[in-house]
């Protein structure tokens, strides 16, 4: 096919997404789906946290969605959930967000997701009964400390004996787990003893805990015995990530996205014994995380992703992955780890991306934010001769390599149900802005991709 007859053909698929309307058009392709996926092709656009944002609260009054799980750490959502759910300490949705310290802050510390969190906290509060208040949720395991001290908390409170326990094996790494890294480092060049079989003891033992509530009362486990059982679960799996670091990238990314994966799971469970149904999640991470993993040069390489697991846990019509892109525009992004946030320019999009493929359909139509469906409607996308590169922009940016750190190869109908593009977008603001974070001076990078 010709490019030109590739746009014409784009043209006729793009649909605008700029209404409500619009969104009932998506929410009929997401059918009777109970696990919806919602990525992002950058860590730091607000279109993308607005839109989300927007398409999550009709998931939730139209289609009764339970939960919102996102890429963050359990124990910094679970304060946000605990406000939504009018219980906890917090007077404000900012105090909730709070506990967001850890680089990259701007992820959850923003504008867009204190106005989500307040949306969430008022529409609990006319939900009569507390088991049908939506939750707010985290997927990921950096949190090995907080996790940790988060178990022995709960257990001095329900069991001190088994707190003692706790504090006994967790002893094997708590004195490194503040520089998880530097434990990894350690245990993978001899230098230190692994704590592994300590930590799976303590996530064994709450989750017979669990498993006798199961059976012997009632058939639910409480909120608490289960917050505590992620909390181990993320520490068994920390050890895991931080000790695989220094052998393969492709296995610490295969550790992570198994664990944001085992989570989910264990999430929709709980749910499903408070409420008597299959629970219904709708979770939020990047695309390279949510864009099944086997239509990728990623996932030729052995790595795997969350896309991809549930993909083949669950039926096809219980899941639906929708990604995004964006052509060019300004991101909320840093220039090294544990660096300030700041305003970038993006690049404009590669003439060989799939995101070049969307500017121009934009271009075409009129429509500078548009809905492609993918599934079930024959696309285009889906009778390309060859993959097209994907740019995937995550906490950090840098354009003047852009090429080589940020685009690849990628069959975008394979990999997603639907896409939404936003041909120009704008950085997510941060609540806390750096000097290096200026709406009056944009900087200026470089005109084209390298």
């Amino acid at each position: 096919m010709t490019d030109r007859s590739i746009i014409a053909a784009l043209r006729r698929e793009a649909r605008p997404f700029a209404a409500n309307e619009d969104v009932d058009y998506l929410l009929e392709c997401i059918g009777d789906a109970s696990i919806v996926l919602l990525g992002e092709a950058t860590h730091g656009t607000r279109e993308f946290y607005k839109l989300r944002a927007e398409i999550s609260k009709r998931l939730i009054v139209d289609k009764g969605f339970d939960a919102i799980a996102v890429e963050a750490d359990w124990p910094d959502a679970l304060r946000v959930s605990r406000y939504v759910q009018h219980g906890g300490d917090d007077m404000t949705a900012e105090g909730a967000l709070s506990g967001y310290k850890r680089f990259p802050q701007w992820m959850w510390r923003n504008h867009e997701i204190v106005d989500l969190v307040n949306w969430l906290r008022v529409h609990n509060g006319h939900v009569a009964s507390a088991a049908r208040r939506v939750g707010f949720h985290g997927l990921d395991l950096y949190s090995l400390r907080q996790s940790m001290h988060a178990v022995i908390a709960y257990l001095d409170d329900a069991d001190p004996q088994a707190a003692d326990r706790a504090r006994q094996r967790y002893a094997c790494i708590d004195h490194m787990a503040e520089d998880p890294q530097r434990y990894g480092y350690a245990t993978t060049f001899g230098m230190k003893e692994d704590c592994e079989q300590e930590v799976v003891r303590q996530l064994t033992e709450l989750t017979r805990q669990a498993s006798d509530h199961l059976q012997q009362m009632g058939g639910q486990v409480p909120d608490e015995l289960f917050y505590a059982q992620q909390n181990a679960r993320v520490a068994r799996n920390a050890e895991v990530y931080y000790r695989s670091m220094f052998q393969s990238r492709d296995e610490s990314w295969n550790v992570r996205d198994s664990h944001m994966a085992e989570t989910l799971e264990a999430l929709r469970e709980h749910i499903s014994q408070r409420t008597g149904r299959p629970g219904k999640i709708v979770v939020w991470a990047h695309n390279s995380h949510l864009g099944d993993a086997q239509a990728t040069e990623m996932g030729e390489h052995g790595q795997l992703n969350l896309g991809q697991l549930v993909r083949e846990r669950y039926r096809p019509d219980d899941v639906f992955l929708l990604g995004f892109t964006t052509h060019t525009g300004t991101v909320t992004a840093a220039t090294e780890w544990d660096g300030p946030a700041e305003l970038k320019q993006v690049v404009p999009s590669r003439t060989d991306s799939v995101e070049r493929l969307m500017h121009d359909t934009a271009v075409a139509t009129g429509m500078g934010q548009f809905l492609l469906p993918i599934r079930g409607h024959a696309s285009v996308l889906a009778k390309l001769p060859s993959r097209y590169l994907e740019r995937a922009i995550g906490v950090i940016y840098r354009p003047e390599s852009e090429r080589y750190s940020h685009y690849f190869h990628a069959d975008a109908a394979k990999q997603f149900d639907a896409l939404i593009h936003v041909d120009r977008s704008t950085a997510l603001r941060p609540l806390e802005r750096s000097a290096l974070w200026r709406m009056d001076e944009v900087p200026e990078t470089y005109p084209s991709g390298l």
